[in-house]
């Protein structure tokens, strides 16, 4: 059903785009990448995930030419752990990376895709949100950029700033472009200029900090959006979350339904949000720009995508982290136009996660995938939208209040969430979606007695991510004991005396 009405939407925006013709079979030579990634961004930001309501023509385009993934995923949805995954194709407790927890090490920054592509004679260079910091090791108080492992550098450290004078790295195009998000458009631009002239390929690696809180759009587009009323989904509101966990209602996310008032100002707060995901637009169309003049249009696979996803006052909720739609599934395009696939108007709905992205870049660059990664080659989903390369994935929160800690298991169809913490009035809470039919989560079928097999069925998947957590996590940064305080098996008791002991350690 997913699948089928995002179809149909995407069907009626790229109608508006014109015919595009089916490209001839793939070249010779390794292809130039161009990662872009968002913060923050929820699916229904974009034309091409369905959204009448918006402009978004570039994107939109880049879809239409390219393939889109309907069942993507933020294995951890909040930006640092993301972006450590992203980067070493690694989950999060293998990663050891994430507010709260700690930086990445060294050692395993040297196999993320930005060091392996370089090594391997790519040209590579970064602009935007890092998202993380490198150490030598585990207890080291050195963190830093590695700024000097790039060609050429925008990056900046935690969130950066909307303005770009404030960016280190960016004062350069701080009189042209005063807001960062066109900045980086132009930081892209002129390195795809001045990387093309060169006789070997380039990796463009674009974080734009955009649409993240606090809200700070570009006045160039104030009257992009002036006075709309955009239509809710069909979730939103408190009363579409009444049947998520207790667990669930304890961190941030729920009080920011009000205090960033989706309750009461819905329209004033998502003209602001999309606002920003145009200009996004806008700097992607910079890019694809200067790709088309430098001559190198047909050996340059691009990709996009968002580090997390956003609540926007679905089920009554605000910001991300939880493991629900609006906040782990997040945009994802591909275009290869190389690929007889390109220019088909294709979707997909197998499912993937930001591990894949470093893999996937390794595919393309022709160089070896490291063993420790945990995605698979997302090309093979471009080679046939029908491939099956996971049969689930986990989503991981172990950020912000010890209630609100969870892991669930996803699958093409289902999704599985499990709530540990029993403290405070609270019970151990289960929760089952069938997010094929009901992508919009209204309906927990946990209890359902038509569901039981089902039930069964990903608990045991669930309970196999538990296994590969106690086996594979890292024993740093506080992450060996959630094989514990997630298994369905143990007592909250027990796990109560595991966490009273950690703090004491701590």
């Amino acid at each position: 059903m997913r699948r089928t009405v995002l179809n149909a939407m995407f069907l009626t925006v790229i109608g508006l785009l014109g015919a595009f013709p089916v490209l001839g079979a793939e070249v010779a030579g390794r292809p130039n990448i161009v990662f872009l990634m968002s913060d923050d961004q929820c699916c229904y930001s974009l034309g091409c995930y369905g959204n009448a309501d918006v402009e978004t023509p570039k994107i939109d385009q880049l879809a239409a030419d390219g393939l889109v993934f309907d069942n993507h995923y933020d294995t951890t949805a909040i930006c640092m752990a993301s972006r450590a995954n992203v980067m070493t194709g690694m989950l999060e407790y293998k990663t050891g990376c994430n507010f709260e927890h700690g930086p990445l090490t060294q050692e395993k920054w040297e196999k993320s895709y930005p060091m392996l592509l370089r090594a391997a004679g790519y040209q590579t260079a970064f602009a935007g949100k890092f998202g993380f910091e490198v150490v030598d090791s585990p207890t080291s108080k050195d963190r830093r950029l590695p700024e000097g492992d790039f060609d050429r550098w925008g990056g900046g450290p935690g969130q950066t700033f909307y303005e770009t004078r404030k960016n280190k790295s960016m004062v350069e195009y701080a009189d042209e472009y005063p807001h960062s998000t066109l900045s980086y458009g132009a930081f892209g631009r002129d390195f795809v200029r001045d990387a093309a002239a060169e006789d070997r390929p380039f990796c463009l690696s674009i974080s734009f900090k955009a649409p993240h809180k606090p809200a700070t759009p570009d006045p160039k587009f104030n009257a992009i959006y002036e006075g709309q009323v955009f239509q809710k989904p069909d979730n939103y509101g408190r009363e579409h979350g009444l049947h998520f966990s207790e667990q669930s209602r304890r961190g941030r996310q729920y009080e920011r339904f009000h205090s960033w008032n989706y309750s009461d100002r819905y329209d004033e707060v998502m003209a602001v949000y999309h606002q920003q995901v145009y200009a996004i637009d806008v700097a992607v169309g910079m890019i694809r720009e200067a790709i088309e003049q430098a001559g190198v249009r047909d050996n340059t696979v691009i990709i996009f995508t968002s580090d997390n996803g956003f609540l926007c006052g679905s089920h009554g909720y605000g910001s991300k982290v939880l493991p629900y739609e609006e906040s782990s599934r997040v945009p994802l395009i591909i275009y290869d136009p190389r690929h007889r696939n390109s220019g088909r108007q294709l979707r997909t709905d197998a499912l993937t996660g930001n591990i894949d992205f470093a893999p996937t870049m390794c595919a393309l660059a022709g160089i070896e995938c490291p063993a420790e990664m945990d995605g698979r080659n997302l090309m093979a989903v471009y080679d046939n939208p029908q491939a099956t390369i996971h049969e689930s994935l986990p989503l991981i929160n172990v950020w912000g209040p010890a209630a609100v800690h969870s892991l669930a298991v996803v699958t093409r169809d289902w999704k599985y969430i499990f709530w540990p913490h029993a403290a405070d009035g609270m019970s151990p809470t289960e929760e089952l979606y069938n997010t094929a039919e009901d992508p919009l989560e209204l309906t927990n079928l946990a209890k359902d007695s038509q569901s039981r097999s089902q039930l069964q069925e990903m608990r045991a998947l669930y309970d196999e991510e538990v296994r590969r957590w106690r086996e594979n996590a890292v024993d740093y940064n506080d992450y060996e004991k959630y094989g514990v305080i997630f298994d369905r098996a143990v007592s909250w008791s027990e796990k109560a005396t595991l966490l009273k002991n950690s703090r004491r350690r701590e």
